[in-house]
C-alpha cells in the first residue's frame, strides 16, 4: 500500500539512539529532512549486525547516533531529481556504495574506497551511521543513484518479504568471501561458528558443491543449520582441528572460514586446514594481535586471508540469490530470524544479540 508523501519538517519519529557505550535509548526525534536526489524510507525491518554491537559496546564511534544497516522498507518521500523510484516503492538500501573510479575501485577493493567508507543513510541524529534502528531514514544521493545505473537503493519485488530483503547486504558480504575463495567441488570447507552469518557462509559454500563442515558450541544451532542442508556438524566443545582431519583422511580442510570474532580461533582454524590450505577471517573487525605459527604459512604454505564488507561487482548476483532463494525455499533466510523486537524494546534486543543464547539467531527490530 502506498504511503502518503509528507514534508518531514516538524514531524517526529521513534529511534533507538546510541547515547554512550552500552547505552541505547529509545527516544522521540525529528524525522530527517531529505534533499535533492535523496529519498526517505519508512523502515519495516532492520537486522542487528555484529559490527553494530561492537560499536555500541566499545565506544569507537562518538555519540549520539543511530546504528542499523540491514534494512528494508517503503519509500515515504522522494526529493527532486530522483529517477527510477516513487513513493510506495518497496526497497532496501545499502549504507555504503563506492565511487567506482578511484584506485581501489579499479582494483575492485571497494571497501577501501574513501567514498565507500562514508555512510550514506541516516536517521538524522548525530553522524550518519546507517539509521535503521528508527522509523525513518534519509538515503543520500550517491546511494540512490541516477535511476539508470544501479547504485545502493534496490527495488524489492512484491513476493519477497521485507524480512528476506533485509538480508541482501549481509548476503553480499558473505558471498563476496565465498567468491574470493573460488571453491572447487572437491574442496572441504570448515565454517567455525553457526550464528546467522556462519550459516550464511556455510550455505553459500555448499552451493559451490564443496563439502561443508560446521562447528559450533550449541546443538540448537546445528539443528537450524541442518534446515539449510548443512549436515556435517562438529562439536566445538571438542577438538575441532582433529575432527576436521578425521573427516578428510587426516589432511585437514582445504579452507576454514572463521565466522566468530575471537582471535583464539585463528590458531584453531590454522591447525584444522591441510598444508596449502587457506583460512578466511570474516569476523575479525577489531584491531588487536593474534599469535600464529609463521612456519605454518612459510613451510606448510598455508594462507591467512580476509574479506570485509560488500562488493558492488557481485551486487546483482547476490540480490538474485536472496530473491530466488526465498522463492525456491532453498535460501529462505526468514528461518534465521529467532527474535523480533519493537523499537521500544531496542535495548533488550541489543542485549540479547550481544549475549547469544542457544536458541537465538538473527535478531531484528520492527520499527
Amino acid at each position: 500500500m502506498q504511503e502518503a508523501v509528507f514534508q518531514p519538517t516538524n514531524q517526529t519519529m521513534q529511534a533507538a539512539v546510541y547515547r554512550s557505550p552500552d547505552n541505547i535509548v529509545t527516544e522521540s526525534v525529528d524525522v530527517p529532512e531529505i534533499g535533492a536526489g535523496e529519498v526517505l524510507i519508512r523502515i519495516d525491518t532492520c537486522g542487528i549486525c555484529g559490527t553494530d554491537l561492537k560499536k555500541i559496546h566499545t565506544g569507537s564511534h562518538a555519540a549520539p547516533r543511530v546504528f542499523g544497516h540491514e534494512m528494508a522498507g517503503t519509500i515515504a518521500a522522494i526529493g527532486a531529481q530522483v529517477r527510477g523510484f516513487a513513493v510506495g516503492d518497496r526497497v532496501m538500501a545499502f549504507h555504503h556504495i563506492p565511487c567506482g573510479t578511484c584506485f581501489y575501485c579499479r582494483k575492485q577493493t571497494f571497501a577501501q574506497c574513501e567514498t565507500y567508507k562514508k555512510v550514506g543513510s541516516t536517521a538524522g541524529v548525530g553522524a550518519a551511521a546507517g539509521g535503521g534502528f528508527a522509523q525513518y531514514i534519509r538515503v543520500m544521493d550517491w546511494i540512490v543513484g541516477d535511476g539508470t545505473i544501479p547504485a545502493g537503493l534496490i527495488h524489492i519485488p512484491d513476493d519477497i518479504p521485507f524480512e528476506q530483503a533485509a538480508f541482501i547486504e549481509p548476503v553480499n558480504t558473505c558471498f563476496k568471501a565465498i567468491k574470493l575463495l573460488a571453491l572447487a567441488p572437491d574442496d572441504t570447507v570448515l565454517v567455525i561458528g553457526q550464528g546467522s552469518i556462519g550459516i550464511l557462509l556455510a550455505a553459500l559454500a555448499r552451493q559451490t558443491g564443496a563439502t561443508v563442515l560446521t562447528s559450533d558450541l550449541y546443538p540448537e544451532r546445528h539443528a537450524i543449520a541442518a534446515r539449510f542442508g548443512l549436515d556435517r556438524p562438529l562439536d566445538a566443545r571438542g577438538n575441532v582441528a582433529a575432527a576436521a582431519k578425521a573427516a578428510t583422511e587426516g589432511r585437514g580442510a582445504d579452507v576454514a572460514l572463521v565466522a566468530v570474532g575471537a582471535d583464539a580461533l585463528i590458531a584453531t582454524a590454522m591447525a584444522a586446514i591441510r598444508p596449502g590450505g587457506r583460512v578466511m577471517l570474516f569476523a575479525s573487525t577489531q584491531h588487536g594481535t593474534a599469535p600464529f605459527d609463521p612456519a605454518a604459512v612459510c613451510m606448510d604454505e598455508k594462507t591467512l586471508m580476509g574479506s570485509y564488507s560488500a562488493s558492488v561487482a557481485i551486487q546483482q548476483e547476490a540480490i538474485n540469490l536472496v530473491f530466488e532463494g526465498y522463492r525456491s525455499g532453498g535460501l529462505d533466510l526468514t528461518k534465521l530470524i529467532s527474535h523480533r523486537f519493537t523499537l521500544g524494546q531496542a535495548a533488550e534486543a541489543v542485549h540479547l544479540a550481544s549475549n547469544p543464547q542457544p536458541d537465538s539467531m538473527k535478531i531484528v527490530l520492527k520499527p
